[in-house]
């Protein structure tokens, strides 16, 4: 049970959205606008930042629904995203995807542990400004929703199965489908 008075049956960041719909909006329009883009690298791969980072916050509720999320958008197994996020590095990634992905480690930690040869380690593997950008924002992002999300206790189901069927729904409606409407 969440420690404020969200509304019912709502998990996640969706009570916590629905409870304030006039903060719901931004933060509804900045995840669309990062996870659903087709600009650089792909919506599947932004999913992987958003679970990985959630999953180093040990935020069960965000890396549970983005890694459902993502295996839709790779069109991949459990399994594929399961190793992504446990283990970017062993994974079968790409060498920019895993560059990315130790861009939103250091992110996550302390913005400031970014230094100047992992962005020449991701550029080097092909990585553009704006693919750096937007890992380095992912990872901001979920570290403020990891932490909304927890740190008003929200209700977060065990069965994975809700998560998978919420995941289908996300990577074929986007984020703003799902959004409360402004009171």
């Amino acid at each position: 049970m969440a420690y404020i008075n969200v509304p019912k049956g709502l998990s996640g960041i969706r009570g916590l959205l629905a409870f304030r719909t006039e903060t719901a909006r931004g933060i509804g329009i900045l995840t669309e606008e990062l996870l659903c883009s087709d600009v650089g690298i792909s919506r599947g791969e932004r999913e992987i930042i958003a679970a990985y980072v959630s999953l180093l916050n040990n935020c069960y509720y965000c890396t549970t629904s983005h890694a459902a999320t993502a295996k839709y958008h790779c069109d991949a197994d459990e399994e594929f995203v399961l190793k992504a996020i446990n283990d970017p590095e062993n994974s079968d990634l790409s060498p920019k995807m895993k560059a990315l992905m130790a861009i939103a480690k250091e992110v996550q930690q302390h913005g400031q542990n970014v230094q100047q040869h992992h962005i020449d380690r991701a550029r080097n593997e092909a990585a553009s400004d704006l693919e750096i950008h937007d890992a380095v924002l992912i990872s901001a992002l979920f570290c403020m929703s990891n932490r909304y999300v927890d740190g008003l206790g929200t209700f977060q189901p065990k069965d994975k199965s809700l998560y998978d069927a919420n995941g289908k729904i996300r990577a074929k409606e986007g984020y703003l489908a799902s959004m409360p409407q402004t009171k």
